[in-house]
């Protein structure tokens, strides 16, 4: 009886975590082919469009820029100066000091001559105390609005950006991001395109580490240096073109990229806001506004832009790549377990019965399920009962699909928006997915079951984030060239 229970653990330990493997591979090789069609026809549609009128209209709707910022003295002055210089009519910048204890908030005074003006700040969201908002005296600055507040982290400032603005459009982003100049352009027009109630657009994040930055704008891509910040350059282009491109054909996006994402004012606020007990406020704020959208029975659709519109400054170091995922894993645990009554819930659409269940079975617990594979490999190992040739048989096609699926999102980069024109580039980038199972992916496996654990001991907090920025150094001399 105990031989015959033994096998049937075994039969079914094997088999189960191969039909777990196989299934991901068929989800994952079946969204590539719809975000691949769909980037297609996206070009198609937009490579000849006409976008001077609403460019030049007063009437198009009215965009706020929020940007939560705290220590982000060495990218906020190239980061505000990429967003004052964007191609669209009807936008301001709101930049939130949440706190800051670098220099940052120093810098934007002086290098924008900002100036404290009477003007408080109400709305429907409670926030930390807001300590001051700063206008510039230089009318070339005039879009700009810095808001100075108490620390309360990213999801309080987000909500303190949302309380100010004025426009029916808010878009958020990190700080240290920089943005393509027709990003606004791009991103508004499914609101303007869709007879739908569009409550949301992302766009493809892509990473910005050794590209050259002038002026606040990026004006030559480069891969990175960094082996590190390859490795996130190949996840970034796999995870947006592979991934999100699909979910958004098919409507059933729950996450909108903190880096920078479009969000309907009107929705945001009557949801409740950004959540400021999660780490994963980005897509936390998505799902809940989507059930509000559902609780009002209204439909509606979040939509994701095949543009890389938004470069990021990727960690180079393990210590601050370990602390991101890390956050990243209990903002997700955070969430589903936030939202698990929308599991399997066919009040909820798509959203319910098929968004849901995948990002649960197959985002949050595919760590679980390869860490049991591992255990049970090792405990195999020890008892001396290994079938070989089946674990190199399953262990080859488990790296050859994971290399397989990268290859895939290159030659999706390669025929649509060739970023990396470079044949040295793509040489490195095809090498970057030969490594990438075997060097990058344990490391984040083992952050994202630190993040877990992290959760279950009650950790809230970000961590340290350091970033190197993208300029070398800003000179008082270069802030008093500025004319008045």
């Amino acid at each position: 009886m105990k031989e015959f229970i033994v096998q049937a653990i075994t039969f079914l330990s094997e088999h189960l975590i191969l039909f777990y493997a196989l299934t991901i591979a068929a989800i994952t090789f079946v969204l590539g082919l719809i975000s691949l069609w769909q980037t297609r026809k996206y070009i198609r549609e937009n490579m000849n469009a006409n976008d001077q009128a609403t460019l030049s209209s007063p009437l198009a709707p009215s965009i706020s820029l929020i940007v939560p910022m705290y220590n982000e003295e060495k990218s906020i002055i190239d980061s505000v100066r990429s967003l004052l210089s964007l191609r669209y009519n009807n936008y301001d910048v709101v930049v939130v000091n949440d706190g800051s204890t670098d220099t940052s908030l120093r810098s934007l005074i002086e290098y924008f001559q900002l100036v404290q003006v009477d003007q408080e700040v109400k709305g429907l969201l409670p926030t930390r105390k807001i300590m001051a908002v700063y206008k510039s005296r230089n009318r070339a600055f005039a879009r700009l609005v810095v808001i100075d507040k108490l620390n309360g982290g990213k999801a309080d400032a987000l909500n303190a950006g949302l309380n100010y603005s004025k426009s029916k459009l808010v878009a958020s982003m990190d700080a240290d991001s920089i943005i393509a100049p027709d990003a606004l352009l791009k991103m508004v027009r499914p609101f303007l395109k869709n007879k739908e109630r569009v409550i949301a657009t992302g766009a493809v994040v892509r990473i910005a580490n050794s590209c050259k930055v002038e002026d606040g704008s990026l004006v030559k891509v480069q891969l990175p240096s960094n082996l590190l910040a390859r490795f996130q350059t190949m996840e970034y282009i796999r995870v947006f073109l592979l991934s999100r491109i699909a979910w958004s054909k098919l409507n059933g996006l729950l996450i909108i990229s903190g880096a920078f994402g479009l969000f309907d004012k009107e929705i945001a606020i009557k949801a409740g806001g950004y959540a400021t007990d999660t780490v994963g406020e980005d897509m936390e704020l998505v799902i809940r506004m989507r059930r509000y959208m559902h609780k009002i029975r209204q439909k509606h659709k979040v939509f994701y832009i095949p543009d890389p519109l938004c470069w990021t400054e990727a960690p180079t170091g393990l210590g601050v790549l370990g602390r991101q995922r890390n956050r990243w894993a209990r903002g997700t645990a955070e969430t589903l377990y936030k939202h698990r009554g929308v599991f399997l819930n066919p009040r909820f659409g798509l959203m319910g019965m098929i968004s849901y269940p995948y990002w649960f079975f197959f985002e949050y617990l595919a760590p679980f399920v390869e860490v049991t594979g591992i255990l049970y490999f090792l405990s195999l190992l020890i008892w001396g009962s290994i079938n070989w040739p089946y674990f190199l048989g399953v262990l080859a096609v488990v790296y050859t699909f994971a290399v397989f699926t990268s290859v895939m999102a290159l030659l999706a980069e390669e025929f649509s928006y060739h970023k990396y024109s470079r044949r040295s580039d793509t040489a490195k980038l095809l090498l970057t997915a030969l490594l990438e199972p075997l060097l990058y992916h344990p490391f984040i496996l083992l952050s994202v079951l630190k993040g877990n654990l992290d959760l279950l001991l009650g950790k809230k907090s970000w961590g340290k984030m350091t970033r190197k920025g993208f300029r070398k150094k800003t000179t008082e001399s270069t802030i008093q060239k500025i004319p008045a």
